[in-house]
């Protein structure tokens, strides 16, 4: 009878630690890199709350709910954040121009080699800068921690990439057309989106797309069997201009069907995500509900709208922001496999 293999030791345990610490101490110098670097550009840095009335209106992301029980009895719901979006957004309305939050934020359902439910996100903002600029902020901060690291390449799961070189600055529809032969503004005619013609080209490709899936679905199915795993091989990848239907929070581009969105990759690790800020309260509600609708009717589920966020987007000025992986980034610099590898405490499991 085969046995079972014995349980692995917990990252407490002496040679476990010993084993993790150089790791361990690479993230506390990218940290302290990085806080350098912003400090040195005059980004404030700030502490916004980790309980919020709503924890984001992204449909496919989860979060952890409690309860704040108040002394008459009463109950009121509440949830840990999915991302510091909404209250870096009300300092923007306050008056502060460049700010930056190591965030501590929490996403249910995500456990694995590149999701731990407790994880750190960088995220900084530029009011009046073109989300261009935060493309070059990526650039600079890949090499600010590969220095920290002492790395002259990233690696993960056999690829590499210098976290040196210039990225590679390309569109969606561009990586969809190279890597899949799907011609993907086709399928957004006057920029809503055609899920028949979207399912047809899939499968044309030998993408498999179900009865039920949508043109979302779609997307991101594509997008992972084809386009992620061939993104930041050699040199970073930015994966601009995403269509307005996958960007809630972002300012349409001159092409109606794109938005000003992009995401930073390196070995075919997704790090990043940034966008020109969308300041349309009208149509930030309309897009926000539409995304809980579409939560509701696949999980069963909606969280609510935070209308304080809403009423501060009103009077927010133009402005661009992103959010990247610390832990991401600091297994890129190190090589490590997991991202429990980089945690100093991960969650124990079950």
């Amino acid at each position: 009878m085969p046995k079972t293999p014995p349980a692995p030791s917990p990252f407490w345990a002496p040679h476990v630690h010993a084993d993790r610490r150089p790791l361990l101490l690479a993230r506390n110098r990218i940290i302290a890199a990085l806080r350098s670097w912003f400090a040195a550009r005059d980004f404030i840095e700030v502490e916004t709350g980790a309980l919020q009335i709503s924890p984001g209106n992204e449909m496919h992301l989860h979060a952890f709910a409690t309860a704040l029980d108040a002394p008459d009895g009463s109950s009121s719901p509440l949830y840990l954040r999915t991302s510091p979006e909404f209250a870096c957004k009300k300092l923007l309305a306050a008056g502060e121009r460049r700010i930056v939050e190591f965030a501590k934020v929490f996403r249910n359902r995500e456990r694995g080699a590149l999701h731990h439910p407790e994880f750190t996100l960088v995220e900084w903002y530029r009011v009046g800068a073109p989300y261009e600029t935060l493309m070059a902020d990526c650039a600079a901060i890949l090499a600010q921690a590969a220095d920290a690291a002492g790395a002259r390449r990233f690696s993960f799961r056999g690829v590499s990439a210098d976290p040196f070189a210039a990225p590679e600055r390309l569109t969606v529809a561009e990586a969809f057309m190279r890597f899949a032969e799907i011609d993907l503004l086709a399928t957004l005619p006057r920029g809503e989106p055609d899920r028949d013609l979207f399912a047809r080209a899939a499968r044309a490709t030998g993408i498999a797309v179900g009865e039920g899936d949508s043109w979302g679905d779609i997307f991101s199915r594509v997008l992972v069997e084809r386009v992620e795993g061939r993104l930041g091989i050699g040199r970073p990848t930015l994966l601009d201009q995403y269509p307005a239907v996958q960007a809630a929070l972002a300012k349409p581009a001159g092409d109606p069907r794109v938005a000003e969105r992009f995401e930073l990759y390196v070995c075919g690790m997704e790090v990043a995500n940034g966008f020109a800020e969308l300041t349309d309260t009208v149509e930030q509600r309309r897009r926000l509900e539409r995304e809980m609708t579409e939560k509701e009717r696949i999980y069963g589920e909606r969280y609510p709208l935070d209308e304080d966020f809403l009423a501060a987007l009103a009077v927010m000025p133009p402005a661009c922001g992103i959010a990247l992986g610390l832990d991401r980034l600091v297994m890129l610099a190190t090589g490590a496999a997991r991202i429990d590898e980089v945690l100093w405490a991960p969650l124990a499991s079950s």
